[in-house]
């Protein structure tokens, strides 16, 4: 089983962002997904920054995949795209259908990102004509789906493409073209000033009865509750899952990928170190932490 470091979902300053991956280089992680997913105005790393840094981890040992926008809205953001498509040197990661066709026509092969919406294995085997060769599930789709799913495929005489969970982080669960940071600064978008650097693990939400609720990064929102499926393992090997996607935070990432690298080699599943997903199991995705 392989060790993924997902793509950075916050907005962190240039040398924070390099620092941070030169760093995961020596890390026990076989794949790297980088570049921007969430907003285009974010620009500490230019496209050849991304570009360069791919050509760095790469040299390391690392497979990097270049991950696009989940939501493009101008034909600036089309045009990052074909860039990253055209120069990567490798996969990309389609968040996006744009991507996905753009991959299709210039053959390079992609992964469905969360984003993408694949329900179904008609709509799976359709992507991998157009060349899928590795399939993250929504974050709501749990295990009992994902096998549903897998059994059709057999059951069509289809093999499955390589299968990325999200194993740990707070996950992503929506995007709009309004930004929720900037609307909770009280500033306009266009005007933002950038003020998603301010907040290296995005900007928490409460309810009015002051319980944390989710995150807002940008035009994004994320669950509050980090997730950890570590204790998932023997599921998560019964399902076929190929690589364990694990998202980036400010802190504590290095000790994150070692836990997790001790687990996977391990036959015992490992003790939680974050809160449990209500998702996975066809639960409410904000069940208790401690729940069953």
């Amino acid at each position: 089983m392989k060790l993924s470091l997902g793509p950075l979902q916050y907005f962190w300053p240039r040398e924070h962002t390099l620092a941070f991956y030169r760093a995961a280089a020596d890390w026990p992680v076989d794949i790297v997904y980088l570049g921007e997913t969430v907003c285009s105005k974010r620009r500490e790393l230019s496209t050849s920054n991304w570009i360069g840094l791919a050509a760095e981890l790469v040299e390391s040992g690392k497979q990097v995949v270049l991950s696009s926008l989940a939501l493009i809205e101008a034909e600036s953001e089309l045009g990052v795209l074909k860039r990253l498509i055209a120069e990567g040197g490798g996969w990309i990661e389609a968040n996006d259908l744009s991507a996905a066709q753009l991959c299709r026509e210039r053959g390079v092969p992609f992964v469905a990102g969360p984003s993408l919406n694949v329900y179904n294995h008609v709509a799976l085997k359709l992507l991998m004509d157009d060349g899928l060769v590795r399939w993250v599930p929504g974050v709501e789709q749990g295990r009992t789906l994902i096998r549903e799913l897998r059994d059709a495929m057999r059951a069509a005489g289809q093999a499955m493409p390589e299968l990325e969970v999200i194993a740990y982080g707070r996950l992503p669960l929506s995007y709009s073209a309004r930004c929720f940071t900037a609307r909770a600064l009280d500033v306009p978008k266009d005007q933002c000033g950038f003020r998603c650097i301010d907040f290296p693990d995005g900007l928490p939400l409460a309810t009015r009865e002051g319980k944390p609720f989710l995150r807002i990064n940008g035009i994004q929102i994320l669950g509050e509750e980090i997730v950890d499926l570590g204790p998932e393992l023997p599921q998560l090997r019964e399902l076929g899952v190929d690589v364990l996607r694990l998202y980036p935070r400010a802190e504590g990432m290095a000790e994150t990928v070692a836990h997790y690298d001790r687990a996977r080699r391990s036959l015992q599943p490992p003790p939680r170190i974050a809160a449990r997903s209500g998702y996975w199991h066809g639960e409410p995705g904000m069940r208790a932490a401690d729940a069953g």
